[in-house]
């Protein structure tokens, strides 16, 4: 865990500011959940694409991967 992750109250009031009931049995639940997926995307964001392309670029089938088709 980081000094970032959410917590059941939090959870609870970001509930409510985007017009969502949360009982509060699920707040801990949604908690863990965000942050899992924020675990997840932190992961994701440290990863070096380089000159990989855009996903448009790939085409089905075929070896090359050029944007121009």
């Amino acid at each position: 865990m980081t000094a970032v992750d959410l917590t059941p109250p939090e959870a609870a009031r970001w509930a409510a500011r985007a017009g969502l009931v949360l009982p509060a049995e699920r707040h801990a639940a949604v908690a863990a959940v965000a942050n899992h997926i924020n675990g997840i995307v932190a992961v994701l964001r440290e990863l070096d694409f380089a000159e990989v392309p855009p996903a448009a670029a790939y085409r089905a089938g075929r070896e090359t991967h050029d944007a121009a088709v």
